[in-house]
């Protein structure tokens, strides 16, 4: 192994919740900071031509409350990358991520992507032209294999050659990714998972970050990667029972201070929605993302049902999340949960 490979040996990275297209928005990432305030968030992929060519603002403001949180980037050109990546730095984000792990035939055709996976030398440029344009950490999300390549030194040489790049964190999803045929919902659920490739690059690379994400909603099966990798990334678990990561701050991180309830979340997500509202934001666009906020609890589908009225969403008047609340409240400020609704 190369000595001037970087390290990373903080717990940054221990928890964490994936970039989600049209789902990780910054409303998103602000309700589920109510939920834990460590766990570690991240946007929904942002194209460096979007941030070259658009609204810089509209794709990279955020709420402060949001911390940690990462910019997940996609692009192949290592100077646009840069300039992408100075200005997500700029915007105040603590990591900047490559997508080296999205299979869609849209996100092909701009030559980013699961795809780079098959010119390790180009990501590795990427990568170092990123860290020389900032201070901040640059991270890389990836698959473990493209289409039917099985084959393990594949995905060793791809994290070998960017590491020498100097990056020190890897986000593996433990799945290939099938280039032509699947879509992207198929490539989440059709290619096996295989946990002990990302094991066995964390054995060949042990001074790396390596962190697991593909499949995980137990706390058994967390726990249980947690003894063999760095960190384990969650999917769709956070977002259709976000209330799962309740535990997260306890659990991984340690804090003596009792999870929040799930009223506590909902009022600070109304409290959120009321100063938005001021800004124009729809209350459809905010909601949306606490649907499951009483997932596995009494009460959860007339909560999800009152959030759900179009006609009051359309009148954008927060009062509905206080309305949905108290559908599920057993006496004013107490919220009628299941004992087990975390496993």
């Amino acid at each position: 192994m190369n000595e001037a490979r970087p390290t990373a040996t903080d717990a940054a990275h221990r928890l964490s919740v994936a970039p989600m297209m049209d789902w990780t928005d910054r409303h998103c990432r602000y309700f589920l900071r109510l939920v834990s305030k460590r766990v570690r968030l991240y946007t929904e992929m942002i194209t460096a031509p979007a941030l070259t060519h658009g609204d810089v603002a509209r794709h990279l403001d955020f709420d402060p409350a949001e911390h940690p949180v990462a910019l997940q980037l996609g692009g192949s050109d290592p100077a646009e990358l840069a300039r992408a990546a100075r200005l997500g730095e700029r915007w105040g984000y603590d990591e900047i991520n490559l997508n080296c792990g999205c299979p869609s035939e849209r996100v092909q055709t701009g030559s980013f992507g699961a795809c780079l996976m098959a010119d390790p030398a180009l990501v590795a440029a990427c990568v170092k032209a990123m860290r020389d344009a900032v201070s901040v950490p640059v991270t890389v999300k990836h698959r473990i294999g493209l289409d039917h390549e099985e084959n393990y030194a594949f995905v060793r040489d791809f994290v070998g050659t960017v590491a020498d790049a100097g990056c020190a964190v890897f986000v593996v999803h433990a799945r290939n990714a099938v280039l032509k045929g699947l879509s992207p919902k198929e490539n989440r659920e059709i290619p096996p998972l295989r946990y002990e490739v990302v094991a066995r690059l964390k054995r060949d690379f042990p001074a790396l970050t390596v962190v697991i994400n593909g499949g995980f909603t137990r706390w058994d099966a967390i726990d249980g990667q947690l003894g063999i990798v760095d960190g384990v990334m969650l999917g769709r678990i956070a977002y259709h029972d976000p209330y799962f990561l309740a535990e997260v701050d306890r659990r991984i991180f340690g804090d003596a201070a009792p999870a929040p309830t799930r009223v506590t979340v909902a009022r600070g997500l109304a409290g959120y929605a009321r100063r938005e509202a001021q800004r124009g934001t729809p209350l459809r666009a905010i909601v949306r993302h606490a649907l499951g906020l009483y997932h596995g609890a009494q009460g959860g589908r007339h909560f999800r049902r009152i959030l759900s009225d179009a006609a009051r969403l359309a009148a954008g008047d927060a009062e509905l999340i206080e309305e949905a609340l108290r559908t599920v409240e057993r006496t004013p400020g107490e919220a009628r949960e299941c004992a087990d609704s975390i496993a």
